[in-house]
C-alpha cells in the first residue's frame, strides 16, 4: 500500500492541465464493444480504473493497441465468450465499479452478459435497478445467481420501447443507450441523463452510425440500427478534476491557470465556486484563479446560510461536495452542504475536524462548515482516503496545512487523478509519495 507524505505551507503557482474525464473515458470504452470495427479513442486518462478497464477489454479479446499516449485504438472483431463465464472474469468485474458498463454492448451484440456487482468507492449503496429495469424493458431476461453473485442477461434481439427512468442515472442512461442502438425499432427514454459525458457517448456513438436525437435534454429518441461501424473520439477534460484545481488554487494557489478546460462543459461549477467567494477568471478556455489571500461565503438574497446540493445535471455534481467541503474551512462565513445521493460520502470531515476545522455532521448527508477566514491554519496529521474525491479533497487541505501529514491508501486517489503528486510539485507542492 503506498501513501503521500505532505509537506503543508506551500504555495502553489503556473499551469495546469486536466486529464481526460474518468467518467466519459469509462463509457465510450465499452461502447468500442459495439461493434467489429477499429475505434480510435484520445485523451484517455492514465489513471487506475481506466487502465484496469482497458485489461479487462483485453481479456476478453479486444485487440488494445496504444497508438501514442493517451491515443487508444480498439478492435472487439474477436470475443473470448468463453472467458466473458468465467469466474476469473467475474472476479475481475467485481473490483471495478466501470465493468458495469459493458452489460449493455455486450447485450446488444452478442446477445448474453454475465457480470458480477461491481466495485469502487465506499460511498453508500449505489443501486443498478435502473440498468436492469431498462434492460428488461428492452425484453432481456435477467437471473441473479446468487451462489456465484453474478447477474446472467440475456436476449435473442433486444426490442426498442418507451421507458421512464426510476432515476437520472448517468451509467444507467449510458448502458441502456448502448444496449438501444442495436435493438430493433425505436426506444423512447424518459428522465434520462444528460451530462456532458453522456451527450459525448451519443454523439460518438452517432458517429459510429446510430440513430440518436434529443442529445443534452432528458428525452432521448433511439432509432435502432443493425450494425455500427467504427469511428475516432475524442474524450473532454474532466470538470471534476477541474473543480478540484479551483478548489486547491483557493486554499494554496499563487496564481493558478487551468488550461484547455472546455467551459461550456462545466455548467454552474465555476459559479458554485464564485459564490464561495473566489474570483474564477474566463479566458479564452482557461480558468486563471488568482491568489485568494481571504474569499467571502455568500449568503441567499434573504440573508439566510447558504446552501450548496448536488443533483442530476445541469446541478451541482455530488463529486466536488467533498471539495467545496475542504475549500469552506478557510472561507469567511458559514455554508451548509446537502450531500443527498450517497449516505457515506460526507463521513471522511472527522478527518478535517482532527486537522481543525470546524464543521458540524448533522447526519449522514449534512454538514455545516464555519469557516476559519484563515485566522487559523489547519494543522498536519495521519489520515486514510475512503474514496477518491475525499482523497483529493485532504491532499488540498493537507498542503495547506502546518506541518507534514500523512495520506494512506492513496490508490484510491490514483483511481482518479493521473499522476497528480508530480503534477503539482511543478506548481511547487511538496509531495512524496512512499
Amino acid at each position: 500500500m503506498s501513501a503521500f507524505q505532505i509537506e503543508g505551507g506551500h504555495l502553489l503557482s503556473g499551469t495546469i492541465i486536466p486529464q481526460g474525464a474518468k467518467n466519459e473515458a469509462l463509457q465510450v470504452i465499452c461502447a468500442s464493444l459495439l461493434t467489429s470495427e477499429p475505434v480510435t479513442i484520445s485523451n484517455i486518462p492514465h489513471i487506475r480504473d481506466v487502465m484496469n478497464l482497458i485489461q479487462l477489454l483485453k481479456d476478453i479479446g479486444v485487440k488494445v493497441v496504444e497508438d501514442q499516449p493517451s491515443t487508444y485504438t480498439f478492435t472487439a472483431d474477436d470475443l473470448d465468450l468463453k472467458y466473458l463465464e468465467s469466474d476469473e472474469f467475474v472476479q475481475k468485474c467485481a473490483q471495478l465499479r466501470g465493468s458495469v458498463m459493458m452489460i449493455g454492448p455486450l447485450l446488444a451484440r452478442m446477445g448474453k452478459a454475465i457480470i458480477a456487482k461491481p466495485g469502487g468507492d465506499k460511498i453508500g449503496r449505489r443501486r443498478l435497478d435502473t440498468h436492469f429495469l431498462g434492460f428488461q424493458r428492452l425484453g432481456a431476461q435477467f437471473n441473479h445467481v446468487a451462489e456465484r453473485n453474478v447477474y446472467e442477461i440475456a436476449a435473442t434481439r433486444l426490442k426498442g420501447t418507451y421507458m421512464l427512468l426510476d432515476e437520472a442515472s448517468v451509467t444507467g442512461t449510458a448502458n441502456i443507450v448502448m444496449a438501444a442502438v442495436l435493438a430493433k425499432g425505436t426506444t423512447t427514454i424518459y428522465n434520462a441523463a444528460c451530462e456532458p459525458y453522456l451527450q459525448q457517448l451519443c454523439k460518438m456513438l452517432n458517429s459510429m452510425g446510430a440513430r440518436i436525437s434529443g442529445i443534452a435534454s432528458n428525452l432521448l429518441t433511439i432509432e435502432g440500427v443493425d450494425h455500427l461501424h467504427g469511428t475516432t473520439h475524442r474524450i473532454l477534460p474532466d470538470m471534476i478534476e477541474v473543480g478540484s484545481f479551483i478548489g486547491m488554487a483557493a486554499m494554496v494557489g499563487d496564481g493558478i491557470r487551468i488550461k484547455d478546460v472546455s467551459i461550456k462543459d462545466l455548467g454552474i461549477i465555476p459559479d458554485t465556486f464564485r459564490r464561495m467567494g473566489i474570483k474564477v477568471k474566463e479566458e479564452g478556455d482557461d480558468l486563471f484563479i488568482p491568489r485568494m489571500r481571504h474569499y467571502e461565503i455568500q449568503s441567499f438574497i434573504d440573508g439566510t446560510i447558504l446552501t450548496l446540493a448536488d443533483a442530476p445535471w445541469p446541478g451541482l455534481t455530488p463529486d466536488l461536495l467533498s471539495v467545496l467541503i475542504t475549500v469552506a474551512t478557510q472561507a469567511r462565513g458559514s455554508v451548509l452542504v446537502h450531500q443527498k445521493m450517497f449516505e457515506s460520502r460526507l463521513f471522511f470531515v472527522d478527518k478535517l475536524i482532527d486537522m481543525g476545522a470546524q464543521i458540524i455532521l448533522c447526519d449522514p448527508h449534512r454538514a455545516v462548515i464555519v469557516g476559519h477566514d484563515r485566522k487559523l491554519q489547519l494543522r498536519g496529521g495521519r489520515m486514510s482516503s475512503p474514496d477518491i474525491r475525499a482523497g483529493i479533497a485532504l491532499l488540498i487541505a493537507a498542503m495547506s496545512a502546518k506541518g507534514v501529514s500523512r495520506i494512506d491508501n492513496i490508490e484510491q486517489i490514483d483511481r482518479g487523478y493521473e499522476n497528480i503528486e508530480g503534477r503539482l510539485n511543478a506548481l511547487g507542492a511538496k509531495i512524496q509519495r512512499i
